[in-house]
């Protein structure tokens, strides 16, 4: 079976946790995307999301201009590593319901990005079938 590796995007787009949230939401409007990476240097220390600046900073009153990335992102970040087989991530990406997980090497540092899509290529189709629809299958609200 394929790993991570060979199916995986490189070259993913990332931002400094020291940038600020003008920045980060300046560089998601450039490559229209909704997360970012966030790595000091290629050591990943988390991500931001779209959601991430208007919820946890714009709402509460802080300035996207002078507000630092690390005042917002996620740093419990979700990953696999390069060298782990696509059917273990498969696997994960159906029960955690997630469309895209970050990739990093054994020193934790950001190699890539994998999407249900490059997954899907590369496994038969009935096994990227399943793992599509109970991925898109809805989810329930948080209660916290």
């Amino acid at each position: 079976m394929k790993s991570v590796k060979d199916v995986m995007t490189k070259d993913v787009e990332i931002i400094n946790p020291n940038s600020s949230l003008k920045d980060a939401a300046e560089k998601m409007r450039t490559l229209n995307v909704g997360p970012l990476p966030v790595c000091d240097n290629d050591k990943l220390t988390g991500i931001i999301t779209d959601r991430d600046i208007v919820v946890r900073a714009v709402s509460q009153g802080m300035d996207p201009a002078k507000t630092p990335v690390s005042k917002a992102m996620t740093d419990q970040v979700e990953y696999v590593y390069e060298d782990e087989d696509i059917s273990k991530v498969s696997r994960k990406m159906k029960d955690e319901q997630i469309r895209r997980l970050l990739v990093v090497n054994r020193e934790k540092r950001l190699v890539g990005i994998i999407s249900l899509g490059d997954i899907s290529e590369a496994m038969d189709a009935q096994e990227a079938g399943e793992t599509l629809e109970s991925i898109s299958e809805p989810s329930h609200p948080s209660t916290h």
